[in-house]
């Protein structure tokens, strides 16, 4: 039958060339995860992340062409005071004395071949560094999420107010129209219509100032998602898991930035050890001066000299025990900051979880209030309806109803933020 009607309506778009009108479709709402992705991307601190990454590439480079041959050039001349003079005599054989001033130009080549690992522990540290500065990124980032959270749940509070509003002034209305027919027949004074219809007037001005305030909410979430919100733009109410009781299911990103931070430090650690290995490389000298290598031939000529070369200081030996001292230090520090940070957020986990249930038993008792005042208010229409009471007396009513429904969505507003915040401080 589907493809039936397929084929049908594809016919008569082929015959009459017309469209047939596409279904409009209801705007979907702005979930908080989908604000959040929008805000993350649009951040302007964003940005330093991919530079962090550039910079690390560009300095692990630099370090891996420590391996590449080394060319270097130097030349010198001299004079000396004295040379190396032959006074023995041999027959048939002059030597001549070498010249005083003496020239040499050398181009020396070296290629090295273990260096003890120093170059591998300076590339491992750059990318490990950069990943330090990446998560003190994250968490400059992670801050971000409370101010969506204050904007997102300030448009829906007074989405919920408004929502209150017009339930009182359908109430008032509804008060209206049984005094007008009252004062119509007159059994009521007009003064008690009058004091209805002002009363309709403020609420039409608590409207006026919840939508104003709602506008400026929506324009700072516009800017910091870096799109053009609509001023009814529709937000989805967040629904969020029970609050996990298990406070060591800790994952915020402040524990990942000391997990790399402690990286850190052991490979820095290694590194104080590969400095202190033997060193080996083959070299070139290339060479032209005066003498060359045979220093009893008085003549400008070309030279070169190869080998092996191994160097092994043995001053940081001296130093070796300080400098890992000195990083132990800062792992300690590091330690020591992140069970502060975790005895902290604990305690604000269960300082939360305690909010969070006294607010679920206040919402259960605003709704048990409600209901008594919805009674009441109710029991007053109807005396209101029979001339019993005055529209004073019924607005006194309306009013507490009013005030008990309010209390609920502060408390409900209250509970969702507290919910939230209990889900960012433990990171889950």
């Amino acid at each position: 039958m589907r493809k039936l009607t397929k084929w049908l309506i594809l016919l008569w778009v082929l015959q009459t060339g017309i469209t047939p009108p596409l279904q409009a479709q209801a705007p979907q709402p702005l979930t908080l995860e989908q604000a959040y992705e929008l805000a993350r991307s649009n951040y302007p601190l964003i940005r330093q992340k991919e530079l962090i990454q550039k910079t690390a590439l560009i300095s692990i480079e630099n370090l891996q062409k420590g391996f590449l041959p080394q060319l270097s050039i130097s030349g010198q001349a001299t004079y000396q005071s004295a040379v190396t003079e032959v006074k023995i005599p041999v027959p048939g054989v002059t030597v001549e004395p070498l010249s005083k001033d003496q020239y040499k130009l050398v181009a020396d080549i070296n290629q090295m071949i273990y260096d003890g690992g120093v170059n591998r522990e300076q590339k491992n540290i750059q990318q490990l560094s950069a990943n330090v500065e990446e998560q003190k990124l994250e968490v400059e980032l992670y801050k971000l999420k409370e101010r969506i959270n204050q904007i997102y749940l300030g448009v829906l509070f007074f989405d919920e107010q408004l929502k209150q509003v017009e339930l009182v002034k359908l109430d008032i209305r509804n008060g209206i129209k049984k005094v007008e027919a009252q004062v119509a027949n007159g059994v009521a004074f007009r003064s008690n219509l009058n004091l209805l219809e002002a009363e309709l007037l403020k609420a039409e001005q608590r409207t006026v100032e919840l939508k104003a305030s709602r506008s400026g909410l929506v324009k700072a979430l516009s800017i910091f998602l870096n799109q053009s919100l609509p001023a009814d733009i529709l937000l989805a109410t967040p629904v969020v898991a029970d609050p996990v009781t298990d406070e060591s299911s800790i994952t915020r990103p402040e524990l990942q930035m000391y997990s790399s931070q402690v990286k850190l430090i052991d490979r820095q650690v290694r590194l104080i050890d590969a400095k202190n290995l033997p060193k080996a490389s083959l070299f070139v000298q290339a060479g032209y001066g005066r003498p060359g290598l045979n220093f009893l031939k008085n003549e400008f000529e070309p030279y070169y000299i190869s080998g092996v070369r191994l160097n092994w200081s043995l001053g940081g030996w001296y130093t070796q025990k300080k400098e890992k001292a000195q990083v132990e230090i800062n792992r300690k520090m590091v330690d020591a900051q992140r069970e502060t940070f975790l005895l902290n957020t604990k305690s604000s986990l269960v300082q939360q979880k305690a909010d969070i249930d006294k607010l679920q038993q206040l919402i259960s008792m605003d709704n048990d209030i409600i209901q008594l005042r919805v009674k009441v208010k109710e029991a007053a229409k109807a005396q209101l309806d029979n001339g019993v009471i005055t529209a004073n007396d019924y607005l006194r009513e309306v009013n507490a109803e009013d005030l008990a429904r309010q209390s609920l969505i502060a408390h409900q507003l209250q509970w969702l933020q507290a919910r939230i915040n209990y889900k960012n401080t433990s990171g889950n």
